[in-house]
């Protein structure tokens, strides 16, 4: 048994909130979330005698010295992420904190909204024979991106991607896309506070990005989907794969 859980809470429904979160939610002295990103009703299975705190007003230093303190009596946290703790979570200097504090820690997986994006939107991330690998990134803004992970180096590999934090820069998602050289027609995704009640989900094209985001108002809280092969310009020749595929399958029977 830990002291600390780092937990899931997922894109903001609380019905995709682990069966494994909820329970150490509700088994909790100390339930920490951040509410800016993380629902009210998703920690509203707290105990009754536990103690909820918003910690999007604190710093890292306070949030560490809250939960130190409820360690040292004797009491558990449950430390709630938007999300999946391991993507663009921030657990990292956490952790770091509670290693040096000699606190247990462990860490429950939750649905990313890239995910709940892609199930919202009835699409797949990968395509026989079109792409078999996902990339998840940021389009580089106040906070950089390591040297060869620029947006227009990832987009030239033609696989999926799942864009986040980029929101605010529709035009420079389009044109670092165009420039690695996807098509102006292929597929894209915009997903706006998915699971959250006012979600929004809706499909445009490359060319057209920044123009439908800006339309929509989709200027944060959304990820960006692209989806090679999926397209207008691929669409003739995604039904050929899969009418060959379908061939192969009745021929080998």
């Amino acid at each position: 048994m830990a002291d600390v859980y780092f937990i899931g809470a997922g894109p903001g429904d609380p019905e995709l909130l682990t069966v494994k979160g909820r329970r150490l939610i509700a088994e909790a002295d100390l339930v920490l979330y951040a509410g800016s990103l993380v629902p009210a009703e998703v920690v509203a299975g707290a105990g009754d005698g536990a103690r909820v705190a918003d910690s999007a007003p604190m710093t890292l230093a306070q949030t560490h010295a809250i939960m130190a303190e409820t360690v040292a009596a004797g009491g558990t946290v449950a430390r709630v992420h938007t999300g999946d703790p391991s993507l663009y979570g921030a657990i990292r200097e956490q952790m770091a904190l509670l290693d040096a504090a000699g606190i247990s820690y462990e860490v429950v997986p939750g649905v990313t909204s890239g995910f709940a994006a892609a199930a919202a939107a009835k699409r797949s991330y990968t395509v026989p024979e079109v792409t078999q690998t996902l990339i998840f990134t940021r389009l580089a803004g106040k906070t950089p991106v390591p040297e060869g992970e620029a947006l227009r180096d990832l987009a030239a590999h033609g696989a999926a991607m799942c864009i986040y934090l980029s929101a605010g820069d529709p035009e420079g998602v389009q044109r670092e896309l165009l420039a690695g050289g996807l098509d102006a027609a292929t597929l894209v995704v915009m997903a706006f506070r998915v699971g959250w009640p006012d979600e929004k989900v809706v499909e445009t094209e490359l060319g057209v990005l920044a123009e439908t985001a800006r339309g929509n108002a989709f200027t944060r809280q959304t990820v960006f989907l692209v989806l090679p092969g999926q397209g207008r310009e691929d669409t003739g020749k995604a039904r050929s794969l899969l009418y060959d595929e379908n061939f192969r399958h009745m021929y080998r029977a």
